[in-house]
């Protein structure tokens, strides 16, 4: 188990969907949080030298068959432990209280009331404030040690404190925003209960991260996919920080790219970061892998094995390779395991270099993997990437060749990057980017009747699409002011030749995809 040179806060998994964000809410205090499943044992949990612990919720019943259950031995550790939602009511029941089923249950807000003032968790929280409740099962009868500090209108035991343990635990959720002081309960036990040190900053981060992947890879060479993206263009300059020109970078030009891509990309990390850049212009042989192809899927498949064939090409002659460096973030690892601790899953396609040869023999190198996606873009300010960079809107890996409905060709995919560069570029004269989690234009394959100057013509119709977004699990279409939509849609028609209408999607997710294929 890994010993941390920081102070630190783990979060016991018990399957919750919101134990990221506990482990992001820890983190903004400046106090690193790492996420591990439920099944470690205590004896783990000890090696690890860890300042305190959470117990995350989880869609289980505590008096359910098999209901996940921690190591008992970790109430003997010594270390402040606070238990949310499922994790208070296991907490309980594995220290002598009961959990049952009332006749009411609590879903959505519900206001506090605090029972003891003397409550060390709920210390600066006031009257009446705001919780957000999810729960079936809630505590019927307190555990010995425990006290009752907190309740609402349905729920007698919300809060629960055992002082001389130092175990807590409450029946809400303070890691989402609908708990109108959760950050502050949550700084109460991390910062005063635990006494953990916040300092957690990229600046200790990057230092720790250099001497990490120096001892690692020794006088190896590395071999980084770059993309464009946020992740690999952090990961490539903060690799190139630690080793130089051990590192080498492969950058496809797949001719999905946006309008000015491959000159930047190439611009920004050979000359100003002098990193070992391959370029490799594989447009015809993807152009022509995707003629004629229009079902999303094959598309998809298509691109990747023509990205795969050409990378390993370079990848050859490169010289003698050891370690192939990717863009994992800590979201994707967290995804890749089950609650019960179940082995990794491979890392997903559409992120990550994946399909290589397996005679390759590459060992795995990604320095990200501790970061979400927020502290990578903080990250990258840290080593000095431009902001237009820093702070990109997600891109696909298939590039416009999934925005290009339809057939892949070189003629639509140029109408396609035009009316691209437009609607970014009124986004951004706007200032509304920054607002977007992610815009973009399709290109249908579908034409209408328009009116040109004097003519009457019949030309593609394109669409564009913004979306607002935590996580990109659910999004919802963002409202422009509609002068901004106007704008975009005279340009795109007068400027761009082929399009003569002008689309906006305002289907949230579900029931769409933020992408159209």
């Amino acid at each position: 188990m890994q010993q941390f040179s920081h102070d630190t806060i783990v979060v016991l998994d018990f399957g919750a969907q919101y134990s990221q964000l506990i482990a992001r809410r820890v983190r903004e205090m400046h106090v690193y949080s790492q996420i591990v499943p439920y099944t470690t044992s205590a004896e783990d949990l000890r090696k690890m030298q860890i300042k305190g612990i959470i117990f995350s919720g989880g869609p289980s019943s505590v008096s359910g068959s098999g209901s996940p259950r921690p190591d008992e031995a970790i109430y003997s550790l010594g270390i402040p432990i606070l238990g949310i939602c499922y994790g208070l009511q296991v907490m309980s029941v594995q220290n002598g209280g009961c959990v049952q089923r009332p006749d009411k249950r609590e879903y959505g807000i519900a206001e506090l009331e605090t029972v003891d003032s003397t409550s060390a968790l709920l210390q600066g929280i006031s009257a009446g404030s705001k919780l957000w409740m999810s729960h079936g099962d809630s505590v019927s009868s307190v555990a010995e040690g425990f006290r009752q500090t907190g309740r609402t209108k349905n729920c007698e035991f919300t809060v629960l404190e055992n002082d001389e343990k130092q175990f807590y635990g409450v029946q809400f959720h303070p890691e989402v925003v609908h708990t109108s002081e959760g950050t502050h309960l949550l700084s109460n036990f991390v910062l005063k209960i635990c006494k953990a040190a916040p300092d957690w900053d990229m600046g200790s981060f990057v230092s720790t991260a250099i001497e990490d992947i120096r001892k690692k890879v020794g006088d190896k060479q590395v071999l980084c996919g770059l993309s464009g993206g946020v992740d690999s263009a952090v990961a490539a300059v903060l690799i190139h920080q630690a080793i130089g020109d051990q590192l080498v970078c492969v950058f496809v030009n797949n001719g999905m790219l946006r309008k000015g891509e491959a000159e930047r990309v190439q611009k920004v990390f050979r000359d100003s970061y002098k990193i070992r850049l391959q370029y490799a212009d594989a447009q015809d042989a993807f152009l022509s892998a995707l003629a004629g192809i229009t079902e999303p899927e094959a598309k998809r498949k298509i691109i990747g094995k023509v990205f795969v064939d050409t990378f390993y090409e370079a990848a050859r002659s490169a010289g003698e390779i050891s370690f192939l460096a990717q863009g994992t973030l800590y979201p994707d690892v967290i995804e890749s395991k089950s609650p019960s601790g179940g082995p990794s899953a491979t890392i997903k396609s559409h992120h990550n270099v994946g399909g290589l040869p397996e005679d390759l023999k590459w060992d795995l190198l990604e320095p990200l993997r501790e970061l979400f996606k927020d502290e990578v873009r903080e990250l990258g300010r840290e080593l000095g990437l431009p902001e237009d960079m820093v702070n990109r809107h997600p891109f696909p890996g298939p590039g416009l060749g999934v925005r290009c409905v339809g057939e892949v060709t070189k003629k639509r995919l140029d109408t396609l990057r035009d009316i691209d560069a437009i609607f970014i570029e009124e986004i951004r004269s706007a200032g509304l980017y920054d607002e977007i989690w992610q815009a973009l234009a399709c290109l249908l394959p579908v034409k209408s009747v328009g009116v040109q100057g004097d003519e009457r013509t019949y030309e593609e119709v394109c669409s564009l699409r913004a979306v607002t977004s935590e996580d990109a699990m659910t999004a919802d279409w963002y409202r422009f002011p509609p002068e901004v939509l106007e704008r975009a849609a005279n340009r795109i028609c007068n400027e761009v030749s082929g399009v003569n209408r002008v689309l906006y999607d305002i289907t949230s997710k579900p029931p769409g995809t933020i992408e159209w294929e």
